[in-house]
């Protein structure tokens, strides 16, 4: 996912979830449905036999669907057996139409040609908003709602609404509030799990003392800067201004924005901190952030990479095993309680029939989230979805934390921005975080850009 999104206005702070997640990852560091090639009707295979289907789906035979997303690699990989079995179940044709960030611009394109897909999972809340606004996006029938309803908190729901009607159902979400390291570096660092961000500072000493730089930064991809900032300023400025900040209710040149870019910096800003230094990070795509953190051997390029659940499918990429070589530990604590930040991909239907509609309610089953699920580097707000889905004991107690936490926890924020300022490669936050990640002393110009850009994006709405 674009990683990963209508904002969660819950009124709780994130403590649950994080109590939640800490003991969830302690102790964890240590059949898809369908049986046949045969239909599924009303949960039944059409030869009698029954089914793990929990959904009832039309017979499609004939009809065909794209569906847009922005995913590659793996992660597409995955989802397109998501899609067979859909085929499988109601005898459409579905093909997979690969997309470019910012979506809502191809997808614009797409619409303008004449030739919408039927669906596009967008990885912003703001994009579903937009889609919405600009008239591109239908109502969900009551099949759809029907499983969001019964599969899904009141958060999860909210966030799928616009106005008060169901538009998306979150498919995809993510806990990015982790961080990865290679278990042998910490070994021969003497280094422990920080629990606060000091701790997380003196951690990353005990790494560089041994030989090894702390960090790698996939700085080349601006949402990764961002899900940084978003986590400190979470766990330091609280929910509420989380919120308001997330709606720019509040200026960027607030005080709170100054603490949290003072508290990067002290990571960011540190000379040899950061694998192949600012520069090097800036060139540095997420996948590779993650890639080279395991592999190396004893002197791998980093000890330790942050980033959400979904890292493990590009450590699935190297030797390294999940809970053996790779370990994780939750986003440590700025202030006063360690942060929970989600993200997530919505399905949304843009192209108004019964196949898409169909889809849509596929997808917002535990049907199709269950079959992705055992494929790993995934991880689903489906309250459904069985934990020994889940292939390994980090991924399963991980869902169980998310799935728990019901509605405590905030949203990526850059996710709930108007997409020019929040998701366009090269503008707007991204961008802005780009520049002070290679010059982390100039916080009062990036507070300023940061301002300007967001007043632009959100005064137009785009």
């Amino acid at each position: 996912m674009r990683r990963t999104s209508s904002t969660i206005r819950t009124a709780r702070a994130a403590r649950t979830a994080a109590a939640l997640l800490a003991g969830a990852l302690a102790l964890s560091l240590t059949a898809c449905g369908g049986g046949d090639d045969k239909k599924s009707v009303d949960g039944k295979q059409s030869g009698g036999t029954p089914s793990a289907a929990t959904v009832a789906l039309p017979e499609l035979d004939g009809q065909s669907l794209e569906v847009a997303a922005v995913w590659t690699g793996a992660e597409q990989a995955n989802f397109k057996k998501v899609l067979a079995e859909f085929e499988k179940r109601t005898g459409a044709k579905v093909t997979f139409v690969p997309a470019q960030d910012p979506i809502v611009n191809f997808l614009g394109s797409k619409i303008a040609g004449g030739q919408p897909p039927d669906v596009a999972l967008l990885p912003q809340p703001g994009a579903v908003r937009q889609a919405v606004q600009k008239k591109w996006a239908k109502p969900l029938g009551a099949q759809a709602r029907a499983q969001i309803e019964k599969n899904y908190s009141r958060g999860w729901q909210d966030i799928g609404k616009v106005d008060g009607t169901q538009y998306a159902a979150y498919y995809k979400a993510a806990n990015k509030s982790l961080i990865w390291y290679n278990a042998q570096v910490f070994a021969n660092a003497g280094a422990t799990e920080p629990a606060t961000w000091a701790d997380l500072l003196k951690t990353a000493r005990s790494v560089y003392d041994s030989g090894v730089t702390p960090f790698s930064v996939g700085g080349a991809d601006g949402w990764t800067l961002t899900d940084w900032f978003e986590n400190v300023y979470l766990s330091q400025a609280g929910p509420e201004k989380y919120d308001r900040l997330a709606q720019h209710r509040i200026k960027w040149t607030d005080p709170s924005v100054r603490q949290a870019l003072a508290t990067l910096a002290q990571l960011w800003g540190t000379k040899d901190y950061l694998a192949g230094g600012a520069d090097g990070a800036l060139q540095t795509e997420f996948p590779a952030s993650v890639t080279q953190t395991f592999t190396g051997g004893a002197q791998p390029k980093a000890g330790m990479v942050f980033e959400g659940d979904f890292a493990q499918v590009n450590i699935g990429e190297t030797k390294a095993r999940v809970g053996t070589e790779a370990k994780v530990f939750p986003f440590p604590a700025v202030g006063g309680r360690a942060p929970v930040v989600s993200g997530g991909d919505a399905a949304v239907v843009l192209k108004d029939s019964p196949a898409a509609q169909a889809l849509v309610t596929f997808l917002a089953s535990p049907d199709a989230a269950t079959v992705q699920a055992r494929l790993g580097g995934y991880l689903s707000p489906n309250k459904g979805v069985p934990l020994s889905a889940y292939p390994n004991a980090v991924q399963q107690k991980v869902a169980k934390a998310l799935i728990a936490a019901g509605d405590d926890f905030r949203f990526d924020m850059s996710d709930q921005a108007p997409q020019a300022f929040g998701g366009t490669p090269g503008k707007g936050e991204w961008k802005d975080l780009q520049d002070f990640l290679k010059n982390p002393a100039d916080i009062a110009g990036t507070q300023a850009k940061l301002e300007k850009d967001a007043a632009a994006a959100y005064g137009s709405g785009s």
